[in-house]
This record gives structure tokens, sequence and C-alpha cells, in this order.
């Protein structure tokens, strides 16, 4: 399946700050051309995203979320990527009238599993990725996920029994 992944870290900072000024200064200005606002990436627009839906206290409308995320994206640019989002099964949405509202579909660490699946399912030798990933564990991930495989709970008592 593979897909764009949902962002960097869930709740990166938005990249707006500063004044402009010359190339490499906050603000995103541009050597050769005018003073403009920086950009944002698709993958920075999902994760500001599902940060507002996390901080809504119930389902929330596109307008609620257009308006956390400062107003200066369009309409049909939030409801292109909370679509997206939904594709991507990491919000789900609820008919409202004319409109839809919008809910988080998992916690961020559940988010952060969906995205890691997604990798995997766009891998054609998932064997070869799995034993590369979980040799890079460190010793506490690799006793978490001994544990879970395992069937306890993590920091729990280990079965008894092989």
């Amino acid at each position: 399946m593979g897909g764009k992944p949902f962002g960097r870290a869930l709740g990166a900072p938005s990249g707006h700050g500063g004044t402009g000024g010359p190339a490499g200064a906050p603000g995103g200005y541009r050597a050769g051309g005018p003073e403009r606002a920086r950009r944002r990436g698709q993958g920075e627009l999902e994760a500001q995203v599902l940060t507002a839906l996390h901080h809504a206290p119930e389902p929330v409308s596109a307008a609620w979320v257009q308006e956390r995320l400062g107003g200066d994206l369009a309409y049909t640019t939030v409801m292109t990527i909370l679509s997206r989002l939904h594709a991507k099964k990491a919000v789900t949405r609820e008919r409202s009238g004319r409109a839809y509202l919008w809910t988080p579909a998992a916690d961020e660490a559940g988010l952060a599993a969906l995205r890691m699946r997604r990798v995997l399912d766009g891998e054609p030798d998932r064997d070869a990725v799995l034993t590369s990933f979980v040799s890079a564990l460190s010793a506490h991930d690799e006793q978490v996920l001994r544990a879970l495989l395992d069937g306890a709970a993590p920091g729990g008592p280990a079965p008894d029994g092989d």
C-alpha cells in the first residue's frame, strides 16, 4: 500500500515565526524573491490537523480545524487533508447535516503504529524489514516486544513456562 506518511512527529512546530530577513532566517524569505510565508508540506499539514483533532473536546467540523490552524489555509485545503487522513484510516467521520464531524481514529501511539504498518506493507520483503527492525531495537524495546509476543503486559511478570 505504501502511501505518504502522516507527518513527522505529531505536534511538531508549524514552522511559522520570525519576521523574514536574509536567506536561512525564519519566516520563509527566499533569495531573489519577495518575502513570503514558508509553504508547509502535506505531511506537516497532516500532523497539524491530527494535533488539532487530538485537542478537540468532541468530534469537530473542518471549519473548527481550519480555525485552530490559524486561518491562512483554505477550507478546501483542510477538507483535502481530512479526506486523505480518512482514506489512511487515521481519522473517522460522522455525518452531521450536510457536513462531517471528524475524530482521530487512534491516539498518537496508535497512529505511529499505523504508519509503521503502512511502511511495512509497502516493502516487498517483509521478513527482511522486520529482521532489520528487530535487530536494531534497544534492550528495553526488545524486552517489551518479547513480553507482548509472549502475551504478557509490558512491565508485568513474564508468563511461566515456554
